[in-house]
């Protein structure tokens, strides 16, 4: 496939300007910011398309985080306004006040949502919209947060891969640190890759060429895809006859 990222990326930026001169004329965009590739490249793409002054970036360390540094990077290089809103107190009140003993899947998903409902806090206080950092070789097999990292007003990325994404973080001047970082979760400590069991560039050439990786893994990626639908439609609503 041949991917032209100059032209993509001058669409998204157009898209997000049609976004916001539709859906919120003046508003500001509000993103999280990890440190990631995705969500440095999301921020950079909103201040491209509406200019600084309309990107605000959260960083939302829950107690220590190692890779916190890259997240400051990402908003000095941006020159952004940014908050840091530490989540810790939060998920500790929330586990403590679950009267059972929470499922591990619970304990692990329960950052992503608090970190989504602290954007809307800070974008309802400021006039934002909330930008939607996933992509689509993560979506594609899950590897998201529902109403956490799975939500937002807008997608800028979702239906870009992870090699796509690099190639237009890499146009738009990112630091090779950031495009180039090894995705780690966040919520377990263990990079994406090791969590999925095969890697980005192997389910990117399975969803763009339909080149099959190995049989294992090819199972894995068509199992996952399949019972992760739920995550990418909307709530069904019963629709009474009336």
């Amino acid at each position: 496939m041949n991917f032209n990222a100059e032209k993509v990326k001058n669409d998204c930026v157009q898209w997000i300007r049609d976004f916001f001169e539709e859906n919120g004329k003046g508003c500001n965009a509000v993103v999280g910011i990890s440190g990631g590739k995705d969500s440095s490249i999301v921020a950079a793409l909103c201040v491209e398309a509406l200019g600084k002054d309309r990107v605000i970036g959260v960083l939302m360390p829950c107690g220590e985080q190692q890779d916190i540094d890259m997240a400051q990077l990402l908003v000095d290089t941006l020159d952004i306004k940014h908050f840091v809103v530490n989540i810790k107190d939060a998920v500790e009140g929330v586990t403590k006040a679950i009267p059972f003993e929470m499922s591990n899947q619970s304990i692990v998903n329960l950052p992503p949502r608090i970190r989504m409902a602290t954007l809307y806090a800070v974008s309802q206080s400021h006039n934002g919209r909330v930008a939607n950092t996933c992509n689509l070789s993560e979506d594609w097999v899950g590897y998201s947060t529902r109403y956490g990292d799975a939500a937002g007003d807008f997608s800028p990325c979702s239906n870009l891969t992870v090699a796509e994404m690099k190639q237009i973080g890499r146009l738009l001047g990112l630091p090779d640190v950031l495009v180039d970082k090894v995705p780690i979760d966040g919520l377990c400590g263990k990079t994406d890759e090791e969590n999925l069991g095969f890697t980005y560039a192997e389910l990117d050439l399975y969803i763009r060429e339909g080149i099959e990786p190995a049989p294992e893994k090819k199972a894995r990626i068509d199992h996952l895809h399949r019972i992760n639908q739920f995550k990418l439609q909307l709530m069904p609503s019963f629709k009474p006859e009336l």
